[in-house]
């Protein structure tokens, strides 16, 4: 189980986080709805991994819990290796990405008419967004939940669906028929 859990989430967190990397260079636009699209593609893992688990170990049978179980750890891996993947972008592209993200608000933001008070509040708010986003302790907790919720749900919706043994079953050989 163990093994399946590390493979799978080591998997997902790879996807999601060179997904994500994608579209921050190859786009000038960051969506949002993207990111959760690219989040759910890379965490499907988790529904291959509790059925990889189902039919290989467990003979085709699993219940909710186990299932939730190898699903929780699968999000819980591929947040910290989104997480991990993330650093090491940060520090090789030297932590700009904070700087050009809240020059970018503020350019989009001036650009749509905003000045005058509610700039300077929002200029402050980003700013004081940059000072917090710099410190480490900070930075990966906050970047951790931006994954691990969808992750969670996504393991509870794969659970629920593949305690039915029916959805996705095995495939048996030839021999054994």
């Amino acid at each position: 189980m163990t093994r399946t859990i590390l493979t799978y989430g080591l998997i997902s967190g790879v996807i999601i986080i060179l997904g994500m990397i994608a579209t921050i260079v190859f786009s000038a636009q960051h969506s949002l709805w993207l990111g959760y699209l690219i989040m759910l593609v890379g965490l499907s893992a988790i529904l291959l991994a509790i059925k990889s688990h189902r039919d290989r170990a467990l003979g085709g049978v699993i219940k909710f819990w186990p299932a939730f179980l190898v699903g929780l750890g699968v999000a819980v891996v591929a947040g910290i290796a989104y997480v991990a993947i993330w650093e090491a972008y940060l520090a090789i592209t030297h932590y700009r990405f904070m700087d050009e993200y809240t020059a970018s608000i503020l350019a989009s933001k001036k650009a749509e008419g905003l000045s005058g008070a509610a700039y300077a509040k929002l200029a402050a708010e980003m700013a004081e967004m940059r000072k917090s986003y710099a410190n480490p302790l900070y930075r990966m907790p906050m970047t951790f939940i931006e994954i691990f919720p969808v992750g969670l749900l996504v393991a509870l919706v794969s659970a629920a669906l593949v305690r039915n043994p029916r959805f996705l079953p095995a495939k048996t050989s030839v021999a054994s028929r």
